[in-house]
């Protein structure tokens, strides 16, 4: 079967295959070994199917592609719509890529409830993937919405000692911010006659909306309060520690990994898509809550006693990268961001894993129990410190281009914003690397730290494809800035009918 025929339907088969596989585990007799290999040949076959799209992506070309648009519900106007640019593409391989992991970091970490955790493991992901494809606003904000709920189950009832408070609050912040997303979504139905995103993005270019003047920087306000709790952006990130300290493993790789991305893909496809001019009129003010947060948030990991929350803290400083560069408005600022958030999907998500490793052999995230961990653990130290020096920003690994590349966007835009940016990166090796020697280096202060068994085949499978992926990203990033370039150009030189790229189904 040919490429064309797949691709019209790849971008549901991709989407939906991790629910009919969580779907058929309901069936599953309780055998615990035979879920784990369903699940994970399931998020495996969701991982090749979505290999479909980088591979015959057309990369000089703008527009959305393997785009279907059906319609679903007359009243409302709702479409099945969905496409994929080279922003959102990305945004799905890295889903796909994380899920097999974290069906491996879990093999031997989840004993109870194994069936209920693949279950809803596999449903996050295909709200996730269904978040980065929907071209329809209510399709958009039900995925969205449906990342809630196995997100805040998996905390609760798969977490640590204050699992029910983490959750709950995970769930309230994220929930509130979004009611105010609604709201502007709501608005503009009523306004346009449409939720499909194209549709309103053209009307509103050619000033087709009535009332939209006045009702523009709320409607920015609106959708920018919902992405920015879920990036998090200072101030709103006081939700994001607790939900990592108590979330499993695999929560927390698909937390920092992916589901903090919604936000800052928010940001660059729905505020600067639909709200090019409020966005400039409101970039100072955001710029500055992102350099707030690249420096509160690396100077409070600094001193974090907690290995899981010292973490979390730099995953406030890494996304703040993220929202600098998009408010730059400058072609490297922007492809620079969007690169971040894939290398730091990639470095964060093999940091926690780690993390999670040690936690299975000792109960604790406290970095004062360890030390001298080389010595009993040298493949576990060795992963580690590729990792570590991957989000540090060393160069040739992945974390080192994007962050390059929005300094410069960040200087092209106001030097002060690059100096300050910068001082972010200098604080990442300070607690990454400070975090790492008192770990694996001196004397081992307490004996049961000698018997520590090093990494065993399930957790080598799960974190050297992240170790691979960060040395690939690193050496050739033009892989993905390829495909990336001509998206961003179209975000900063937006036309009304953009023309629509690949076979589309049902118009």
């Amino acid at each position: 079967m040919s490429a064309d025929t797949w691709s019209p339907y790849i971008l549901s088969l991709v989407t939906f295959a991790p629910l009919l596989g969580g779907f058929l585990l309901v069936f599953f007799p309780r055998r615990d070994r035979d879920i784990r290999v369903f699940a994970l040949v399931i998020s495996l076959l969701t991982f090749v199917l979505s290999l479909h799209l980088p591979v015959y992506f057309h990369r000089g070309q703008t527009g959305f592609q393997f785009s279907i648009d059906k319609p679903w519900v007359s009243t409302p106007n709702i479409h099945y719509h969905m496409g994929i640019d080279g922003i959102s593409m990305w945004l799905v391989v890295l889903t796909t890529f994380l899920t097999p992991l974290c069906v491996l970091i879990s093999w031997k970490s989840i004993h109870e409830r194994t069936k209920e955790f693949f279950i809803l493991l596999l449903i996050l992901e295909t709200a996730l993937i269904g978040v980065f494809t929907s071209l329809d606003l209510f399709l958009f904000y039900f995925f969205w919405e449906a990342t809630l709920i196995p997100m805040a189950l998996l905390i609760g009832i798969f977490g640590h000692e204050r699992k029910v408070y983490a959750a709950v609050k995970f769930f309230m912040y994220t929930m509130i911010g979004s009611v105010f997303m609604l709201a502007a979504i709501l608005w503009l139905y009523a306004h346009t006659g449409s939720f499909d995103f194209v549709v309103i993005r053209d009307q509103i270019a050619r000033g087709a909306v009535p009332g939209f003047p006045a009702a523009a920087q709320w409607l920015f306000l609106g959708f920018f309060l919902a992405f920015a709790v879920k990036v998090p952006l200072f101030p709103f990130h006081t939700w994001l520690p607790d939900a990592h300290v108590e979330a499993p493993t695999a929560g927390s790789v698909l937390l920092a990994g992916v589901l903090l991305k919604m936000g800052t893909y928010g940001l660059l496809r729905f505020n600067l898509g639909l709200f090019p001019e409020q966005s400039r009129h409101n970039a100072p003010w955001v710029m500055a809550l992102a350099l707030i947060g690249i420096i509160y948030g690396a100077l409070v990991a600094m001193v974090q006693p907690n290995m899981k929350k010292l973490i979390a803290y730099s995953s406030v400083s890494h996304l703040g990268f993220v929202v600098l560069g998009i408010f730059s408005f400058t072609q490297a600022g922007l492809d620079g961001a969007i690169f971040v958030m894939l290398a730091h999907g990639i470095s964060t998500g093999g940091l926690f894993m780690l993390a999670g490793i040690l936690h299975e052999r000792r109960h604790t995230y406290e970095i004062s129990e360890f030390g001298g961990l080389a010595a009993p653990m040298p493949v576990y130290a060795a992963s580690y410190l590729v990792i570590v020096l991957a989000s540090a920003g060393l160069p040739l690994l992945n974390g080192f281009i994007g962050e390059f590349l929005v300094l410069s966007g960040a200087f092209q835009d106001k030097a002060i914003y690059g100096i300050l940016g910068a001082t972010g990166i200098i604080w990442s090796a300070v607690y990454l690397l400070w975090m790492y020697q008192r770990v694996f280096y001196g004397k081992v202060t307490h004996s049961v730290n000698n018997s520590l068994a090093d990494l065993s085949g399930f957790e080598k499978l799960a974190i050297w494809p992240c170790a691979a992926a960060a040395l690939v990203m690193g050496i050739a990033p033009i892989l993905w800035l390829g495909a990336i370039g001509p998206a961003v150009h179209a975000v900063l030189n937006p036309t009304p009918f953009v023309q629509v790229v690949g076979r589309v189904v049902g118009q």
